[in-house]
């Protein structure tokens, strides 16, 4: 297994940093008085975009940001500057447990922080349960979520589920559809892997039940690199509207394979991936219309504020779906030591039932659900503005036809 420890260098560098802080703020911080936070993400491998994107990004701002205020606040009101330990798991389930293990039992750090993906936070969650480590599962997609929540009770599902964002999509189709906007034909691929899955078998029904007809409904495996067929396929199938439930490899592929072959559906839709500040790039410019999974309130000042401090910090915009909810979860975990300390029992109890002030607003926990989330949105003059549900402030109205490649 790859390592990226930072318990020797980036101690050093915090404790410094700590030193320096004391002589601003008029605070001791005695050598070692660190909070140790573990993770093992993809710096390699098939997730490894997804987890750059997403994930990592998000946690060195936090570490930032929070060690440069002078650490976590705790109940007596002293801080600890946060130290990180680090493991790549390769995008392999495998390496990622034995990380997870060794960050409980020989780390022994006092939290960890989840990996990028539903598989993979899947994969993890007996081993968090059984070292009683609470476990923020925020990139995770899964209709089982309340079932997940109930059998590890301090597992917190913050993502959703494959029928919520499946629903918010008829909606917005049906809408168009009754407006004469569109036809009544869908063309639908999916990714043959637990987060595809798990849209797939929310979008069937729902889409039957909108009275929609799936002209062209196909699988394919994780790690297809060739979407010629698939798409050449969904042209040919009379639909106006192309939905594919796919990871960022996927996304990005099919966007390109599209407008290769001059296939221009009213309605464009991607999954992970869409939302990515990359996207535009990958559309070659041409992502105006383009619809995806989640969305921002791009005009919510807190969220302008959060995208400045991410550009500064990383060079890079976050995306604009699962980004904010990651950064809003670290304020949460935040927030709940600064209120109970690290008892992992006590932290568990507060994630379940306190109140949070966080980026995408205040938030409070339904069975260890968040449910308060956008579910499509679609980029609107050069932002990824969220869409649906259009009830929700801030939405957007949805741009139907999309305009041409």
């Amino acid at each position: 297994m790859t390592t990226f420890t930072r318990r020797a260098t980036l101690g050093a560098l915090l404790l410094t940093a700590a030193s320096s802080l004391a002589l601003t703020a008029g605070t001791a911080q005695a050598e070692g008085e660190t909070i140790t936070i573990g993770y093992a993400v993809a710096r390699t491998g098939p997730s490894a975009t997804g987890a750059g994107i997403t994930t990592i990004p998000n946690y060195e701002l936090w570490v930032d940001t929070v060690n440069k205020a002078g650490g976590l606040k705790l109940p007596d009101g002293s801080q600890k500057m946060i130290e990180v330990v680090e493991y790549d798991d390769r995008s392999s389930n495998e390496d990622l447990v034995r990380a997870i293990e060794r960050l409980a039992a020989q780390d022994k750090v006092d939290l960890i922080l989840p990996p990028w993906g539903t598989g993979p936070n899947l994969a993890i969650a007996p081993l968090m349960a059984r070292f009683g480590y609470p476990q923020l599962a925020v990139t995770a997609v899964t209709d089982k979520a309340p079932e997940f929540a109930a059998r590890w009770d301090r597992s917190y599902w913050m993502l959703g589920g494959g029928h919520d964002y499946a629903k918010g999509l008829v909606d917005v189709l049906a809408a168009a559809r009754d407006a004469g906007t569109i036809n009544n034909k869908v063309a639908v691929v999916s990714v043959a892997d637990g987060f595809g899955i798990d849209l797939i078998n929310g979008a069937r029904p729902a889409f039957e039940a909108a009275g929609f007809e799936l002209a062209y409904d196909a699988t394919y495996p994780l790690g297809t690199s060739d979407f010629a067929t698939l798409l050449n396929d969904a042209q040919g199938s009379g639909a106006d509207s192309f939905v594919a439930f796919s990871y960022p490899p996927g996304s990005f592929g099919m966007t390109k394979t599209a407008q290769s072959m001059g296939y221009n559906p009213k309605v464009f839709y991607v999954s992970v991936g869409g939302a990515f500040p990359i996207y535009p790039g990958i559309a070659d410019g041409n992502a105006e219309g383009v619809m995806a999974i989640g969305g921002v309130d791009a005009d919510s000042p807190a969220i302008q504020d959060y995208f400045a401090r991410h550009t500064a910090f990383v060079g890079n915009p976050p995306d604009s779906w699962a980004s904010a909810i990651t950064y809003a979860s670290l304020e949460m975990l935040a927030q709940a030591v600064e209120r109970v300390g690290l008892d992992h029992a006590a932290l568990a109890a507060e994630l379940s039932n306190g109140t949070f002030e966080t980026v995408i607003g205040e938030v409070k926990l339904e069975d260890n659900q968040l449910r308060d989330l956008w579910w499509v949105g679609q980029w609107q003059g050069g932002a990824f503005r969220a869409v649906n549900p259009g009830d929700k402030a801030g939405a957007a109205t949805p741009v139907i036809p999309k305009p041409e490649w």
